[in-house]
């Protein structure tokens, strides 16, 4: 039986209260905005980032509205200035840095035999590089803190499983996938925990710009409740693994997916 008109939202209750958070990607309208939101509804104090400065201004101030402890600060993560400067600002903020959820990432479609060198290099930039800079940045600060912290990385099911037009993006996420696996091996000596989610298919606007309706008619067939997730249903994982009903999970990457193909 399936569940096509989707689950109720599900209310906060308290599982990140008093920590600071730094979430990229989070400028709006899919996981990263709606991770945001759910971690502020959890308690926590946010610090948003995103590489489109107007769309991560404007979602700061609809955050602010209703919540306190939410900041913004724009960052490209394929430069490393950028990088350190928002890992600085959260220190210099809130004093100390608890939880950082790696969800900046790119994608497109193209057929591997026409792809070009640009467009799989841009990928792995901002996809697996701008990752792993992000994770070095987190676990120097949780080194120098000295009293530990929780990465939650963003992944994807077709780390594991192939899709024509996607052969970049896919290695990109596996690439997240084992960067995971190794980080939480080096990061449990500062008593940090990496883990991350793999989602398979949620929906919002820059989705729907990227993917043909075609793609996503496929995609959304895979699924066994005959539908997409909702962003912040991939964000109440997230949640999970920042909180301490995970303190026992590391280096785990997560399947956020119903798909049965």
């Amino acid at each position: 039986m399936t569940d096509v008109e989707g689950p109720a939202y599900v209310p906060g209750h308290g599982l990140l209260k008093g920590r600071t958070a730094v979430i990229t990607a989070a400028a709006g309208a899919g996981i990263g905005g709606a991770t945001a939101r759910r971690f502020l509804e959890e308690g926590a104090r946010v610090l948003i980032s995103d590489a489109h400065a107007r769309r991560l201004k404007e979602y700061e101030g609809e955050l602010a509205a209703e919540f306190e402890g939410v900041a913004a600060l724009a960052c490209d993560v394929t430069d490393e200035a950028q990088v350190q400067a928002l890992f600085d600002t959260a220190l210099q903020l809130h004093g100390r840095l608890d939880i950082v959820v790696n969800n900046a990432g790119l994608g497109g479609t193209s057929d591997l035999v026409d792809m070009t060198d640009e467009q799989w290099s841009r990928v792995l930039d901002v996809t697996l590089n701008g990752t792993f800079r992000c994770v070095r940045a987190a676990l120097r600060a949780f080194r120098d803190g000295g009293h530990g912290g929780v990465i939650v990385n963003n992944a994807s099911v077709v780390g594991w499983r192939a899709q024509v037009g996607q052969a970049h993006y896919a290695a990109a996420k596996a690439g997240v996938m084992a960067l995971t696996r190794c980080a939480a091996v080096e990061a449990a000596e500062y008593g940090v925990r990496v883990n991350a989610v793999s989602p398979s298919l949620a929906m919002h606007p820059h989705l729907v710009k990227v993917t043909s309706p075609e793609l996503l008619e496929e995609l959304t067939e895979r699924e066994a409740f005959g539908r997409y997730a909702e962003p912040w249903e991939v964000a109440n994982v997230i949640v999970f693994l920042a909180s301490g009903y995970s303190s026992y999970m590391t280096g785990e990457v997560v399947s956020v997916s119903s798909q049965h193909a």
